[in-house]
């Protein structure tokens, strides 16, 4: 995984980019106050818990959202997919997430979007299918006919995982995909559910720890080699709205990007800090149980930590999101 900031792009809120210098120097990482020009200090932010985000959580578990003036409470998302709607309607202030799901959304009318902040690229190892051990799949052509998960329909997982089975010649019209988010993907595998399914980081190592899962392909290959991932994105309304709070928020955003770009151990106590857990990061520092339970309309989960309070999450099936709580320990 990299992390890649944008500098005088079109992708750049040109509202957040004249307000940076305002915001800039106002505060710092040693716990200023928050800058008068900050319209909005209170913030919910939905995004995706993945290492594809690490520059986010990274920002957060340091505190540099704080340094701006920021209070940013933490949606674990789904996907962007699931997340853009309420979006629209306010509830999140900012979110992030895969660019294709956004650009979907702005093609299709349902959101009118600005991607502020790059998230990632494709690196090795960062986004690949994986199997079970026991699995009769051993080749890219044995998932003719076979279910793949992915997080959200004709999502980037979508995207790079046709592009290599196309690469291979296997027409991804051969295949099913089917909608599984992250945390589920494991016991989907186990329970034989689908054959194979597509996984970022964490998650993909928590797979192979805990059920002994196989990497299948990497898909940072192809037409797909450091292909961009995630970003960050508010309303254009938000931003025109809301500058100098977005020009603050893409301060401590970019100072995070820079450190997960360089320390590895800063994403990793980032990440292992951030519920939903179904997968922990290779250091075996912390030990993480997952119990989820199901029910209609709404699933409920728990993550427990031995020794440490819950980290509670409740996901609403109207607004494809998870919203925790915490004691921290």
């Amino acid at each position: 995984m990299r992390t890649r900031r944008v500098r005088g792009k079109a992708l750049v809120v040109t509202a957040a980019a004249a307000a940076l210098a305002l915001v800039a120097g106002c505060s710092s990482r040693g716990g200023a106050a928050a800058s008068p020009s900050v319209e909005k200090p209170d913030l919910n932010v939905a995004v995706v818990p993945a290492v594809d985000s690490a520059g986010f959580f990274v920002a957060l578990y340091q505190g540099l959202f704080s340094a701006q003036g920021l209070n940013v409470h933490f949606v674990p998302a789904t996907s962007s997919e699931t997340v853009i709607a309420n979006q629209v309607k306010g509830v999140y202030d900012i979110t992030g997430g895969n660019y294709v799901s956004y650009i979907q959304a702005q093609r299709s009318g349902e959101a009118n979007l600005d991607i502020f902040a790059e998230g990632s690229v494709m690196e090795p190892g960062a986004q690949g299918i994986y199997t079970m051990p026991d699995s009769p799949v051993r080749t890219l052509a044995g998932l003719k006919n076979r279910t793949i998960a992915i997080n959200a329909p004709k999502n980037i997982l979508y995207l790079l995982a046709s592009s290599v089975l196309a690469e291979h010649g296997i027409s991804p019209a051969s295949v099913k995909f089917a909608s599984v988010p992250f945390p589920e993907m494991a016991a989907e595998l186990k329970s034989g559910a689908v054959s194979a399914a597509v996984m970022p980081e964490p998650f993909a190592s928590g797979l192979e720890q805990a059920e002994g899962g196989i990497p299948l392909v990497d898909l940072n290959q192809g037409a797909t080699t450091s292909f961009p991932v995630a970003g960050y994105v508010v309303t254009k309304q938000w931003a025109q709205k809301y500058p100098h709070t977005l020009a603050a928020f893409y301060t401590a955003l970019e100072e995070g990007q820079q450190i997960a770009d360089t320390s590895r151990a800063a994403v990793e106590a980032a990440m292992e800090d951030v519920p939903p857990r179904s997968a922990c990061p290779r250091s075996p520092r912390r030990s993480w149980a997952w119990t989820a339970i199901r029910s209609a309309p709404d699933r409920s989960a728990a993550w427990t930590r031995p020794g440490c309070s819950a980290w509670s999450t409740s996901c609403s099936s109207s607004s494809g999101s998870l919203r925790s709580t915490s004691t921290r320990c």
